[in-house]
């Protein structure tokens, strides 16, 4: 199965230039440096039918050329806890009152959750337009990479075996594969370089399938 996944999202991070050496006023410099990002994401496509909208948090490195070109690596970590017809997704072990008898006899007290991953490669450039300096810019970055998610069932104290352990494999809805992603936004260079940041919009593609052998309802 191929689902397609559309994200929009606002991101910012902030990293520390190596080269202390040169003037960011007048001069392009080349930076290699660690970045923290934070995005608020809206799924579309098939995607869009389990998950509501969700954040990812992630890390990585970027290096940027004097010819204000940008490669990057980043992983991301996404959460959320919006999951779209979880009751018809456990039909077959609720009570007709919506319950989960747990191994205690007693209502099972759980959470469903939103979890997943991705790593990604991109390649971009920086246009010195609308910029304090020859390295801020609007910017544009492409890039290919992996992406997977699934459906993440918390159960207090574990005490419901059918939805637990093993048998939670068959809900969780584990799915993964390739992605493509685009990236525009402005990115900015202080002239200290001491702390800088770059923030706008990504759009990600992904064709993923199944990961489970299985699905129980």
């Amino acid at each position: 199965m191929r689902i397609r996944l559309i994200i929009l999202l606002v991101m910012i991070s902030f990293f520390f230039s190596l080269n202390a050496q040169v003037n960011v006023n007048d001069s392009t410099v080349a930076a290699f440096s660690p970045t923290i990002a934070y995005a608020y994401q809206f799924p579309g496509g098939d995607i869009a039918e389990q998950y509501g909208n969700n954040s990812t948090i992630g890390g990585g490195m970027m290096y940027k050329s004097k010819k204000n070109i940008l490669f990057s690596l980043d992983v991301n970590f996404i959460f959320g806890s919006d999951i779209k017809n979880s009751d018809s997704i456990l039909r077959f072990v609720l009570t007709d009152a919506g319950f989960i008898i747990d191994g205690n006899g007693v209502y099972a007290l759980y959470t469903m959750y939103e979890r997943g991953y991705s790593i990604n490669l991109r390649v971009g450039k920086v246009f010195n337009l609308l910029a304090a300096n020859p390295n801020s810019g609007i910017f544009f970055m492409g890039g290919m990479g992996y992406l997977a998610h699934r459906m993440n069932i918390d159960v207090q104290h574990e005490t419901a075996p059918q939805i637990t352990g093993d048998y939670a494999k068959g809900y969780d809805r584990l799915t993964a594969g390739f992605n493509l992603n685009q990236f525009i936004g402005y990115y900015f260079m202080s002239k200290s370089r001491v702390l800088n940041f770059y923030a706008g919009f990504e759009f990600y593609q992904a064709f993923t399938k199944s990961q489970r052998d299985y699905i129980f309802d």
